[in-house]
């Protein structure tokens, strides 16, 4: 049976994918996602959880793909202040490595690039006196701090995915894409539900291939064409271990070889470590950390904290593969972090639209240019949106989370604070749809254990494409760092029944 005509079909469930399907809907266009797996499932949940401009980018002269990054930055902080926030990072200055002068004027750039509103500039530090050099060898004895902001990642996914559901987007996660056809003007894809069932075609003025590192995949195996171009495949893999320090700065350490690791406070408990640059080959699903991954990021970090550690400290691992824009550097991380957009049209066929590389901070923008690129093929289509738009639950007066935080906990007397805490940081605004008015836990339903109560988990199927224990523990939260096996057990227990219930 062939579906309706679409406008867009966009295959992939990335963040780049959500993002152009957000903004296409809220243009007024017709679209259908599709996403093999979960959404975030790879690449786009595998990141160092930054919107950043890219410090490091300067050393290799990429000044436009870091300018575009700030200009971003100040953009998302006001679009979704639940997920995203300010994060100040520390430079220890290693002398050997980099000279002090060349640091300096780095950090001048990173300042004045971009218009820059609601971060502080950069600063030196005397770590002999600060707070943030005690948890530091004593032979760094000067630094420098500058701001940048961190992401919930996967969450990011989903909130561009919501948006774009509720302006009438159609998200199909679990469904694969088959193959594409081109019938004159308009594309008859096959999609096939990875549960089973019967395939779907559907039919689509337009197709943007926004499937990150299978990208090529799709061109090759799904279009039976030739690409014109390949992408360096290059995994990233970070370890979590338990806090290596108590406050909630940020640290930026540069490596003998001349790459940078960062040491971020994560999930209130822990210290997040990453990433790595290795070049990869195979399925990226099949991404893991090896040994020499972890031993490496130990060795980073044991260069600069006084309290070492080792591969046995190592509490979580997760790794994923960049869709890198294929180029002769022998550098990893001097490939570019920039993105290509190429697009296929001509009079009486319907376009095709590819998305290679990128980052997680310019997706937006990204979008932005792809509907640019495609409006005038689709007719009709309205003006771009997306920069003054909040996200799902990010509507929060003045972007202030911390007074949102307050009245909610003021609001919902009966529940416990650190659970208000985590549904504000987690749902923003779209926390009242969790709570449901709720005057006490009993009336979140059965208590899973380690917070999770029926209440989250029938929002999260019911809004958020929840299907398995892995995508509430690990991809709408990070619960999976610290319940128990017993409530991952009666969580897995319970989801069929709220499967069932919102069965489409």
């Amino acid at each position: 049976m062939v579906e309706r005509l679409y406008d867009l079909l966009v295959v992939g469930g990335g963040i780049n994918g959500a993002g152009i399907a957000r903004d296409a809907a809220g243009r007024g266009l017709s679209v259908l996602l599709c996403e093999q797996d979960d959404l975030a499932a790879h690449t786009s949940s595998a990141s160092t959880k930054l919107i950043h401009g890219g410090l490091r980018y300067l050393e290799y002269y990429q000044f436009n793909l870091v300018r575009k990054a700030l200009q971003e930055r100040e953009v998302l902080l006001r679009a979704a202040p639940h997920i995203i926030r300010p994060l100040r990072f520390i430079m220890p200055h290693n002398t050997p490595l980099r000279p002090a002068w060349l640091i300096r004027a780095g950090l001048f750039l990173y300042d004045h690039l971009a218009k820059r509103a609601l971060l502080p500039r950069s600063a030196s530090i005397d770590l002999t006196s600060s707070p943030f050099g005690r948890p530091l060898r004593p032979h760094l004895r000067k630094g420098f701090a500058y701001s940048d902001a961190w992401v919930d990642d996967a969450r990011l996914v989903v909130l561009n995915a919501i948006d774009a559901a509720e302006r009438g987007a159609t998200i199909l996660s679990r469904t694969r894409f088959i193959s594409a056809r081109r019938h004159g003007e308009y594309w008859e894809a096959t999609l096939q539900p990875i549960e089973g069932g019967v395939p779907l075609t559907v039919r689509g003025r337009a197709l943007v291939n926004a499937a990150g590192p299978w990208a090529m995949d799709v061109v090759r195996d799904g279009l039976r064409r030739v690409p014109k171009r390949e992408l360096r495949m290059v995994k990233g893999s970070h370890i979590v271990v338990r806090k290596l320090f108590a406050h909630d700065h940020a640290y930026i350490l540069q490596n003998r070889d001349k790459r940078i690791v960062f040491a971020i406070p994560y999930e209130r408990d822990f210290t997040l470590i990453g990433t790595t640059d290795v070049e990869f080959e195979g399925n990226p699903a099949d991404a893991r950390i090896s040994t020499d991954e972890t031993s490496y990021l130990c060795a980073a970090v044991n260069d600069y904290f006084s309290r070492e550690i080792f591969p046995g400290d190592v509490v979580w691992t997760y790794s994923g593969v960049r869709p890198l824009l294929e180029d002769d550097t022998a550098d990893l991380s001097a490939v570019t972090r920039d993105y290509a957009l190429e697009y296929e049209e001509s009079p009486r066929s319907a376009p095709l639209l590819s998305v290679l590389g990128g980052k997680i901070t310019v997706y937006r923008r990204l979008a932005e240019e792809a509907l640019a690129l495609l409006a005038s093929r689709l007719g009709g289509v309205r003006q771009a949106w997306t920069a003054k738009a909040p996200l799902p639950g990010g509507d929060i007066d003045n972007g202030n989370v911390d007074n949102f935080i307050a009245d909610l906990q003021r609001q919902y007397r009966g529940l416990p604070p650190e659970l208000l805490h985590r549904y504000a940081r987690a749902y923003g605004t779209r926390a009242h749809r969790v709570l449901g008015g709720a005057s006490g836990l009993a009336s979140l339903g059965k208590h899973l254990g380690d917070g999770i109560f029926e209440a989250e988990i029938d929002y999260l199927v019911q809004h958020e494409w929840a299907r398995t224990t892995a995508d509430i523990l690990w991809r709408r939260s990070k619960l999976g760092l610290r319940v128990a096996p017993e409530t991952s057990q009666q969580l897995n227990a319970a989801l069929p029944a709220f499967l069932s219930k919102h069965k489409k």
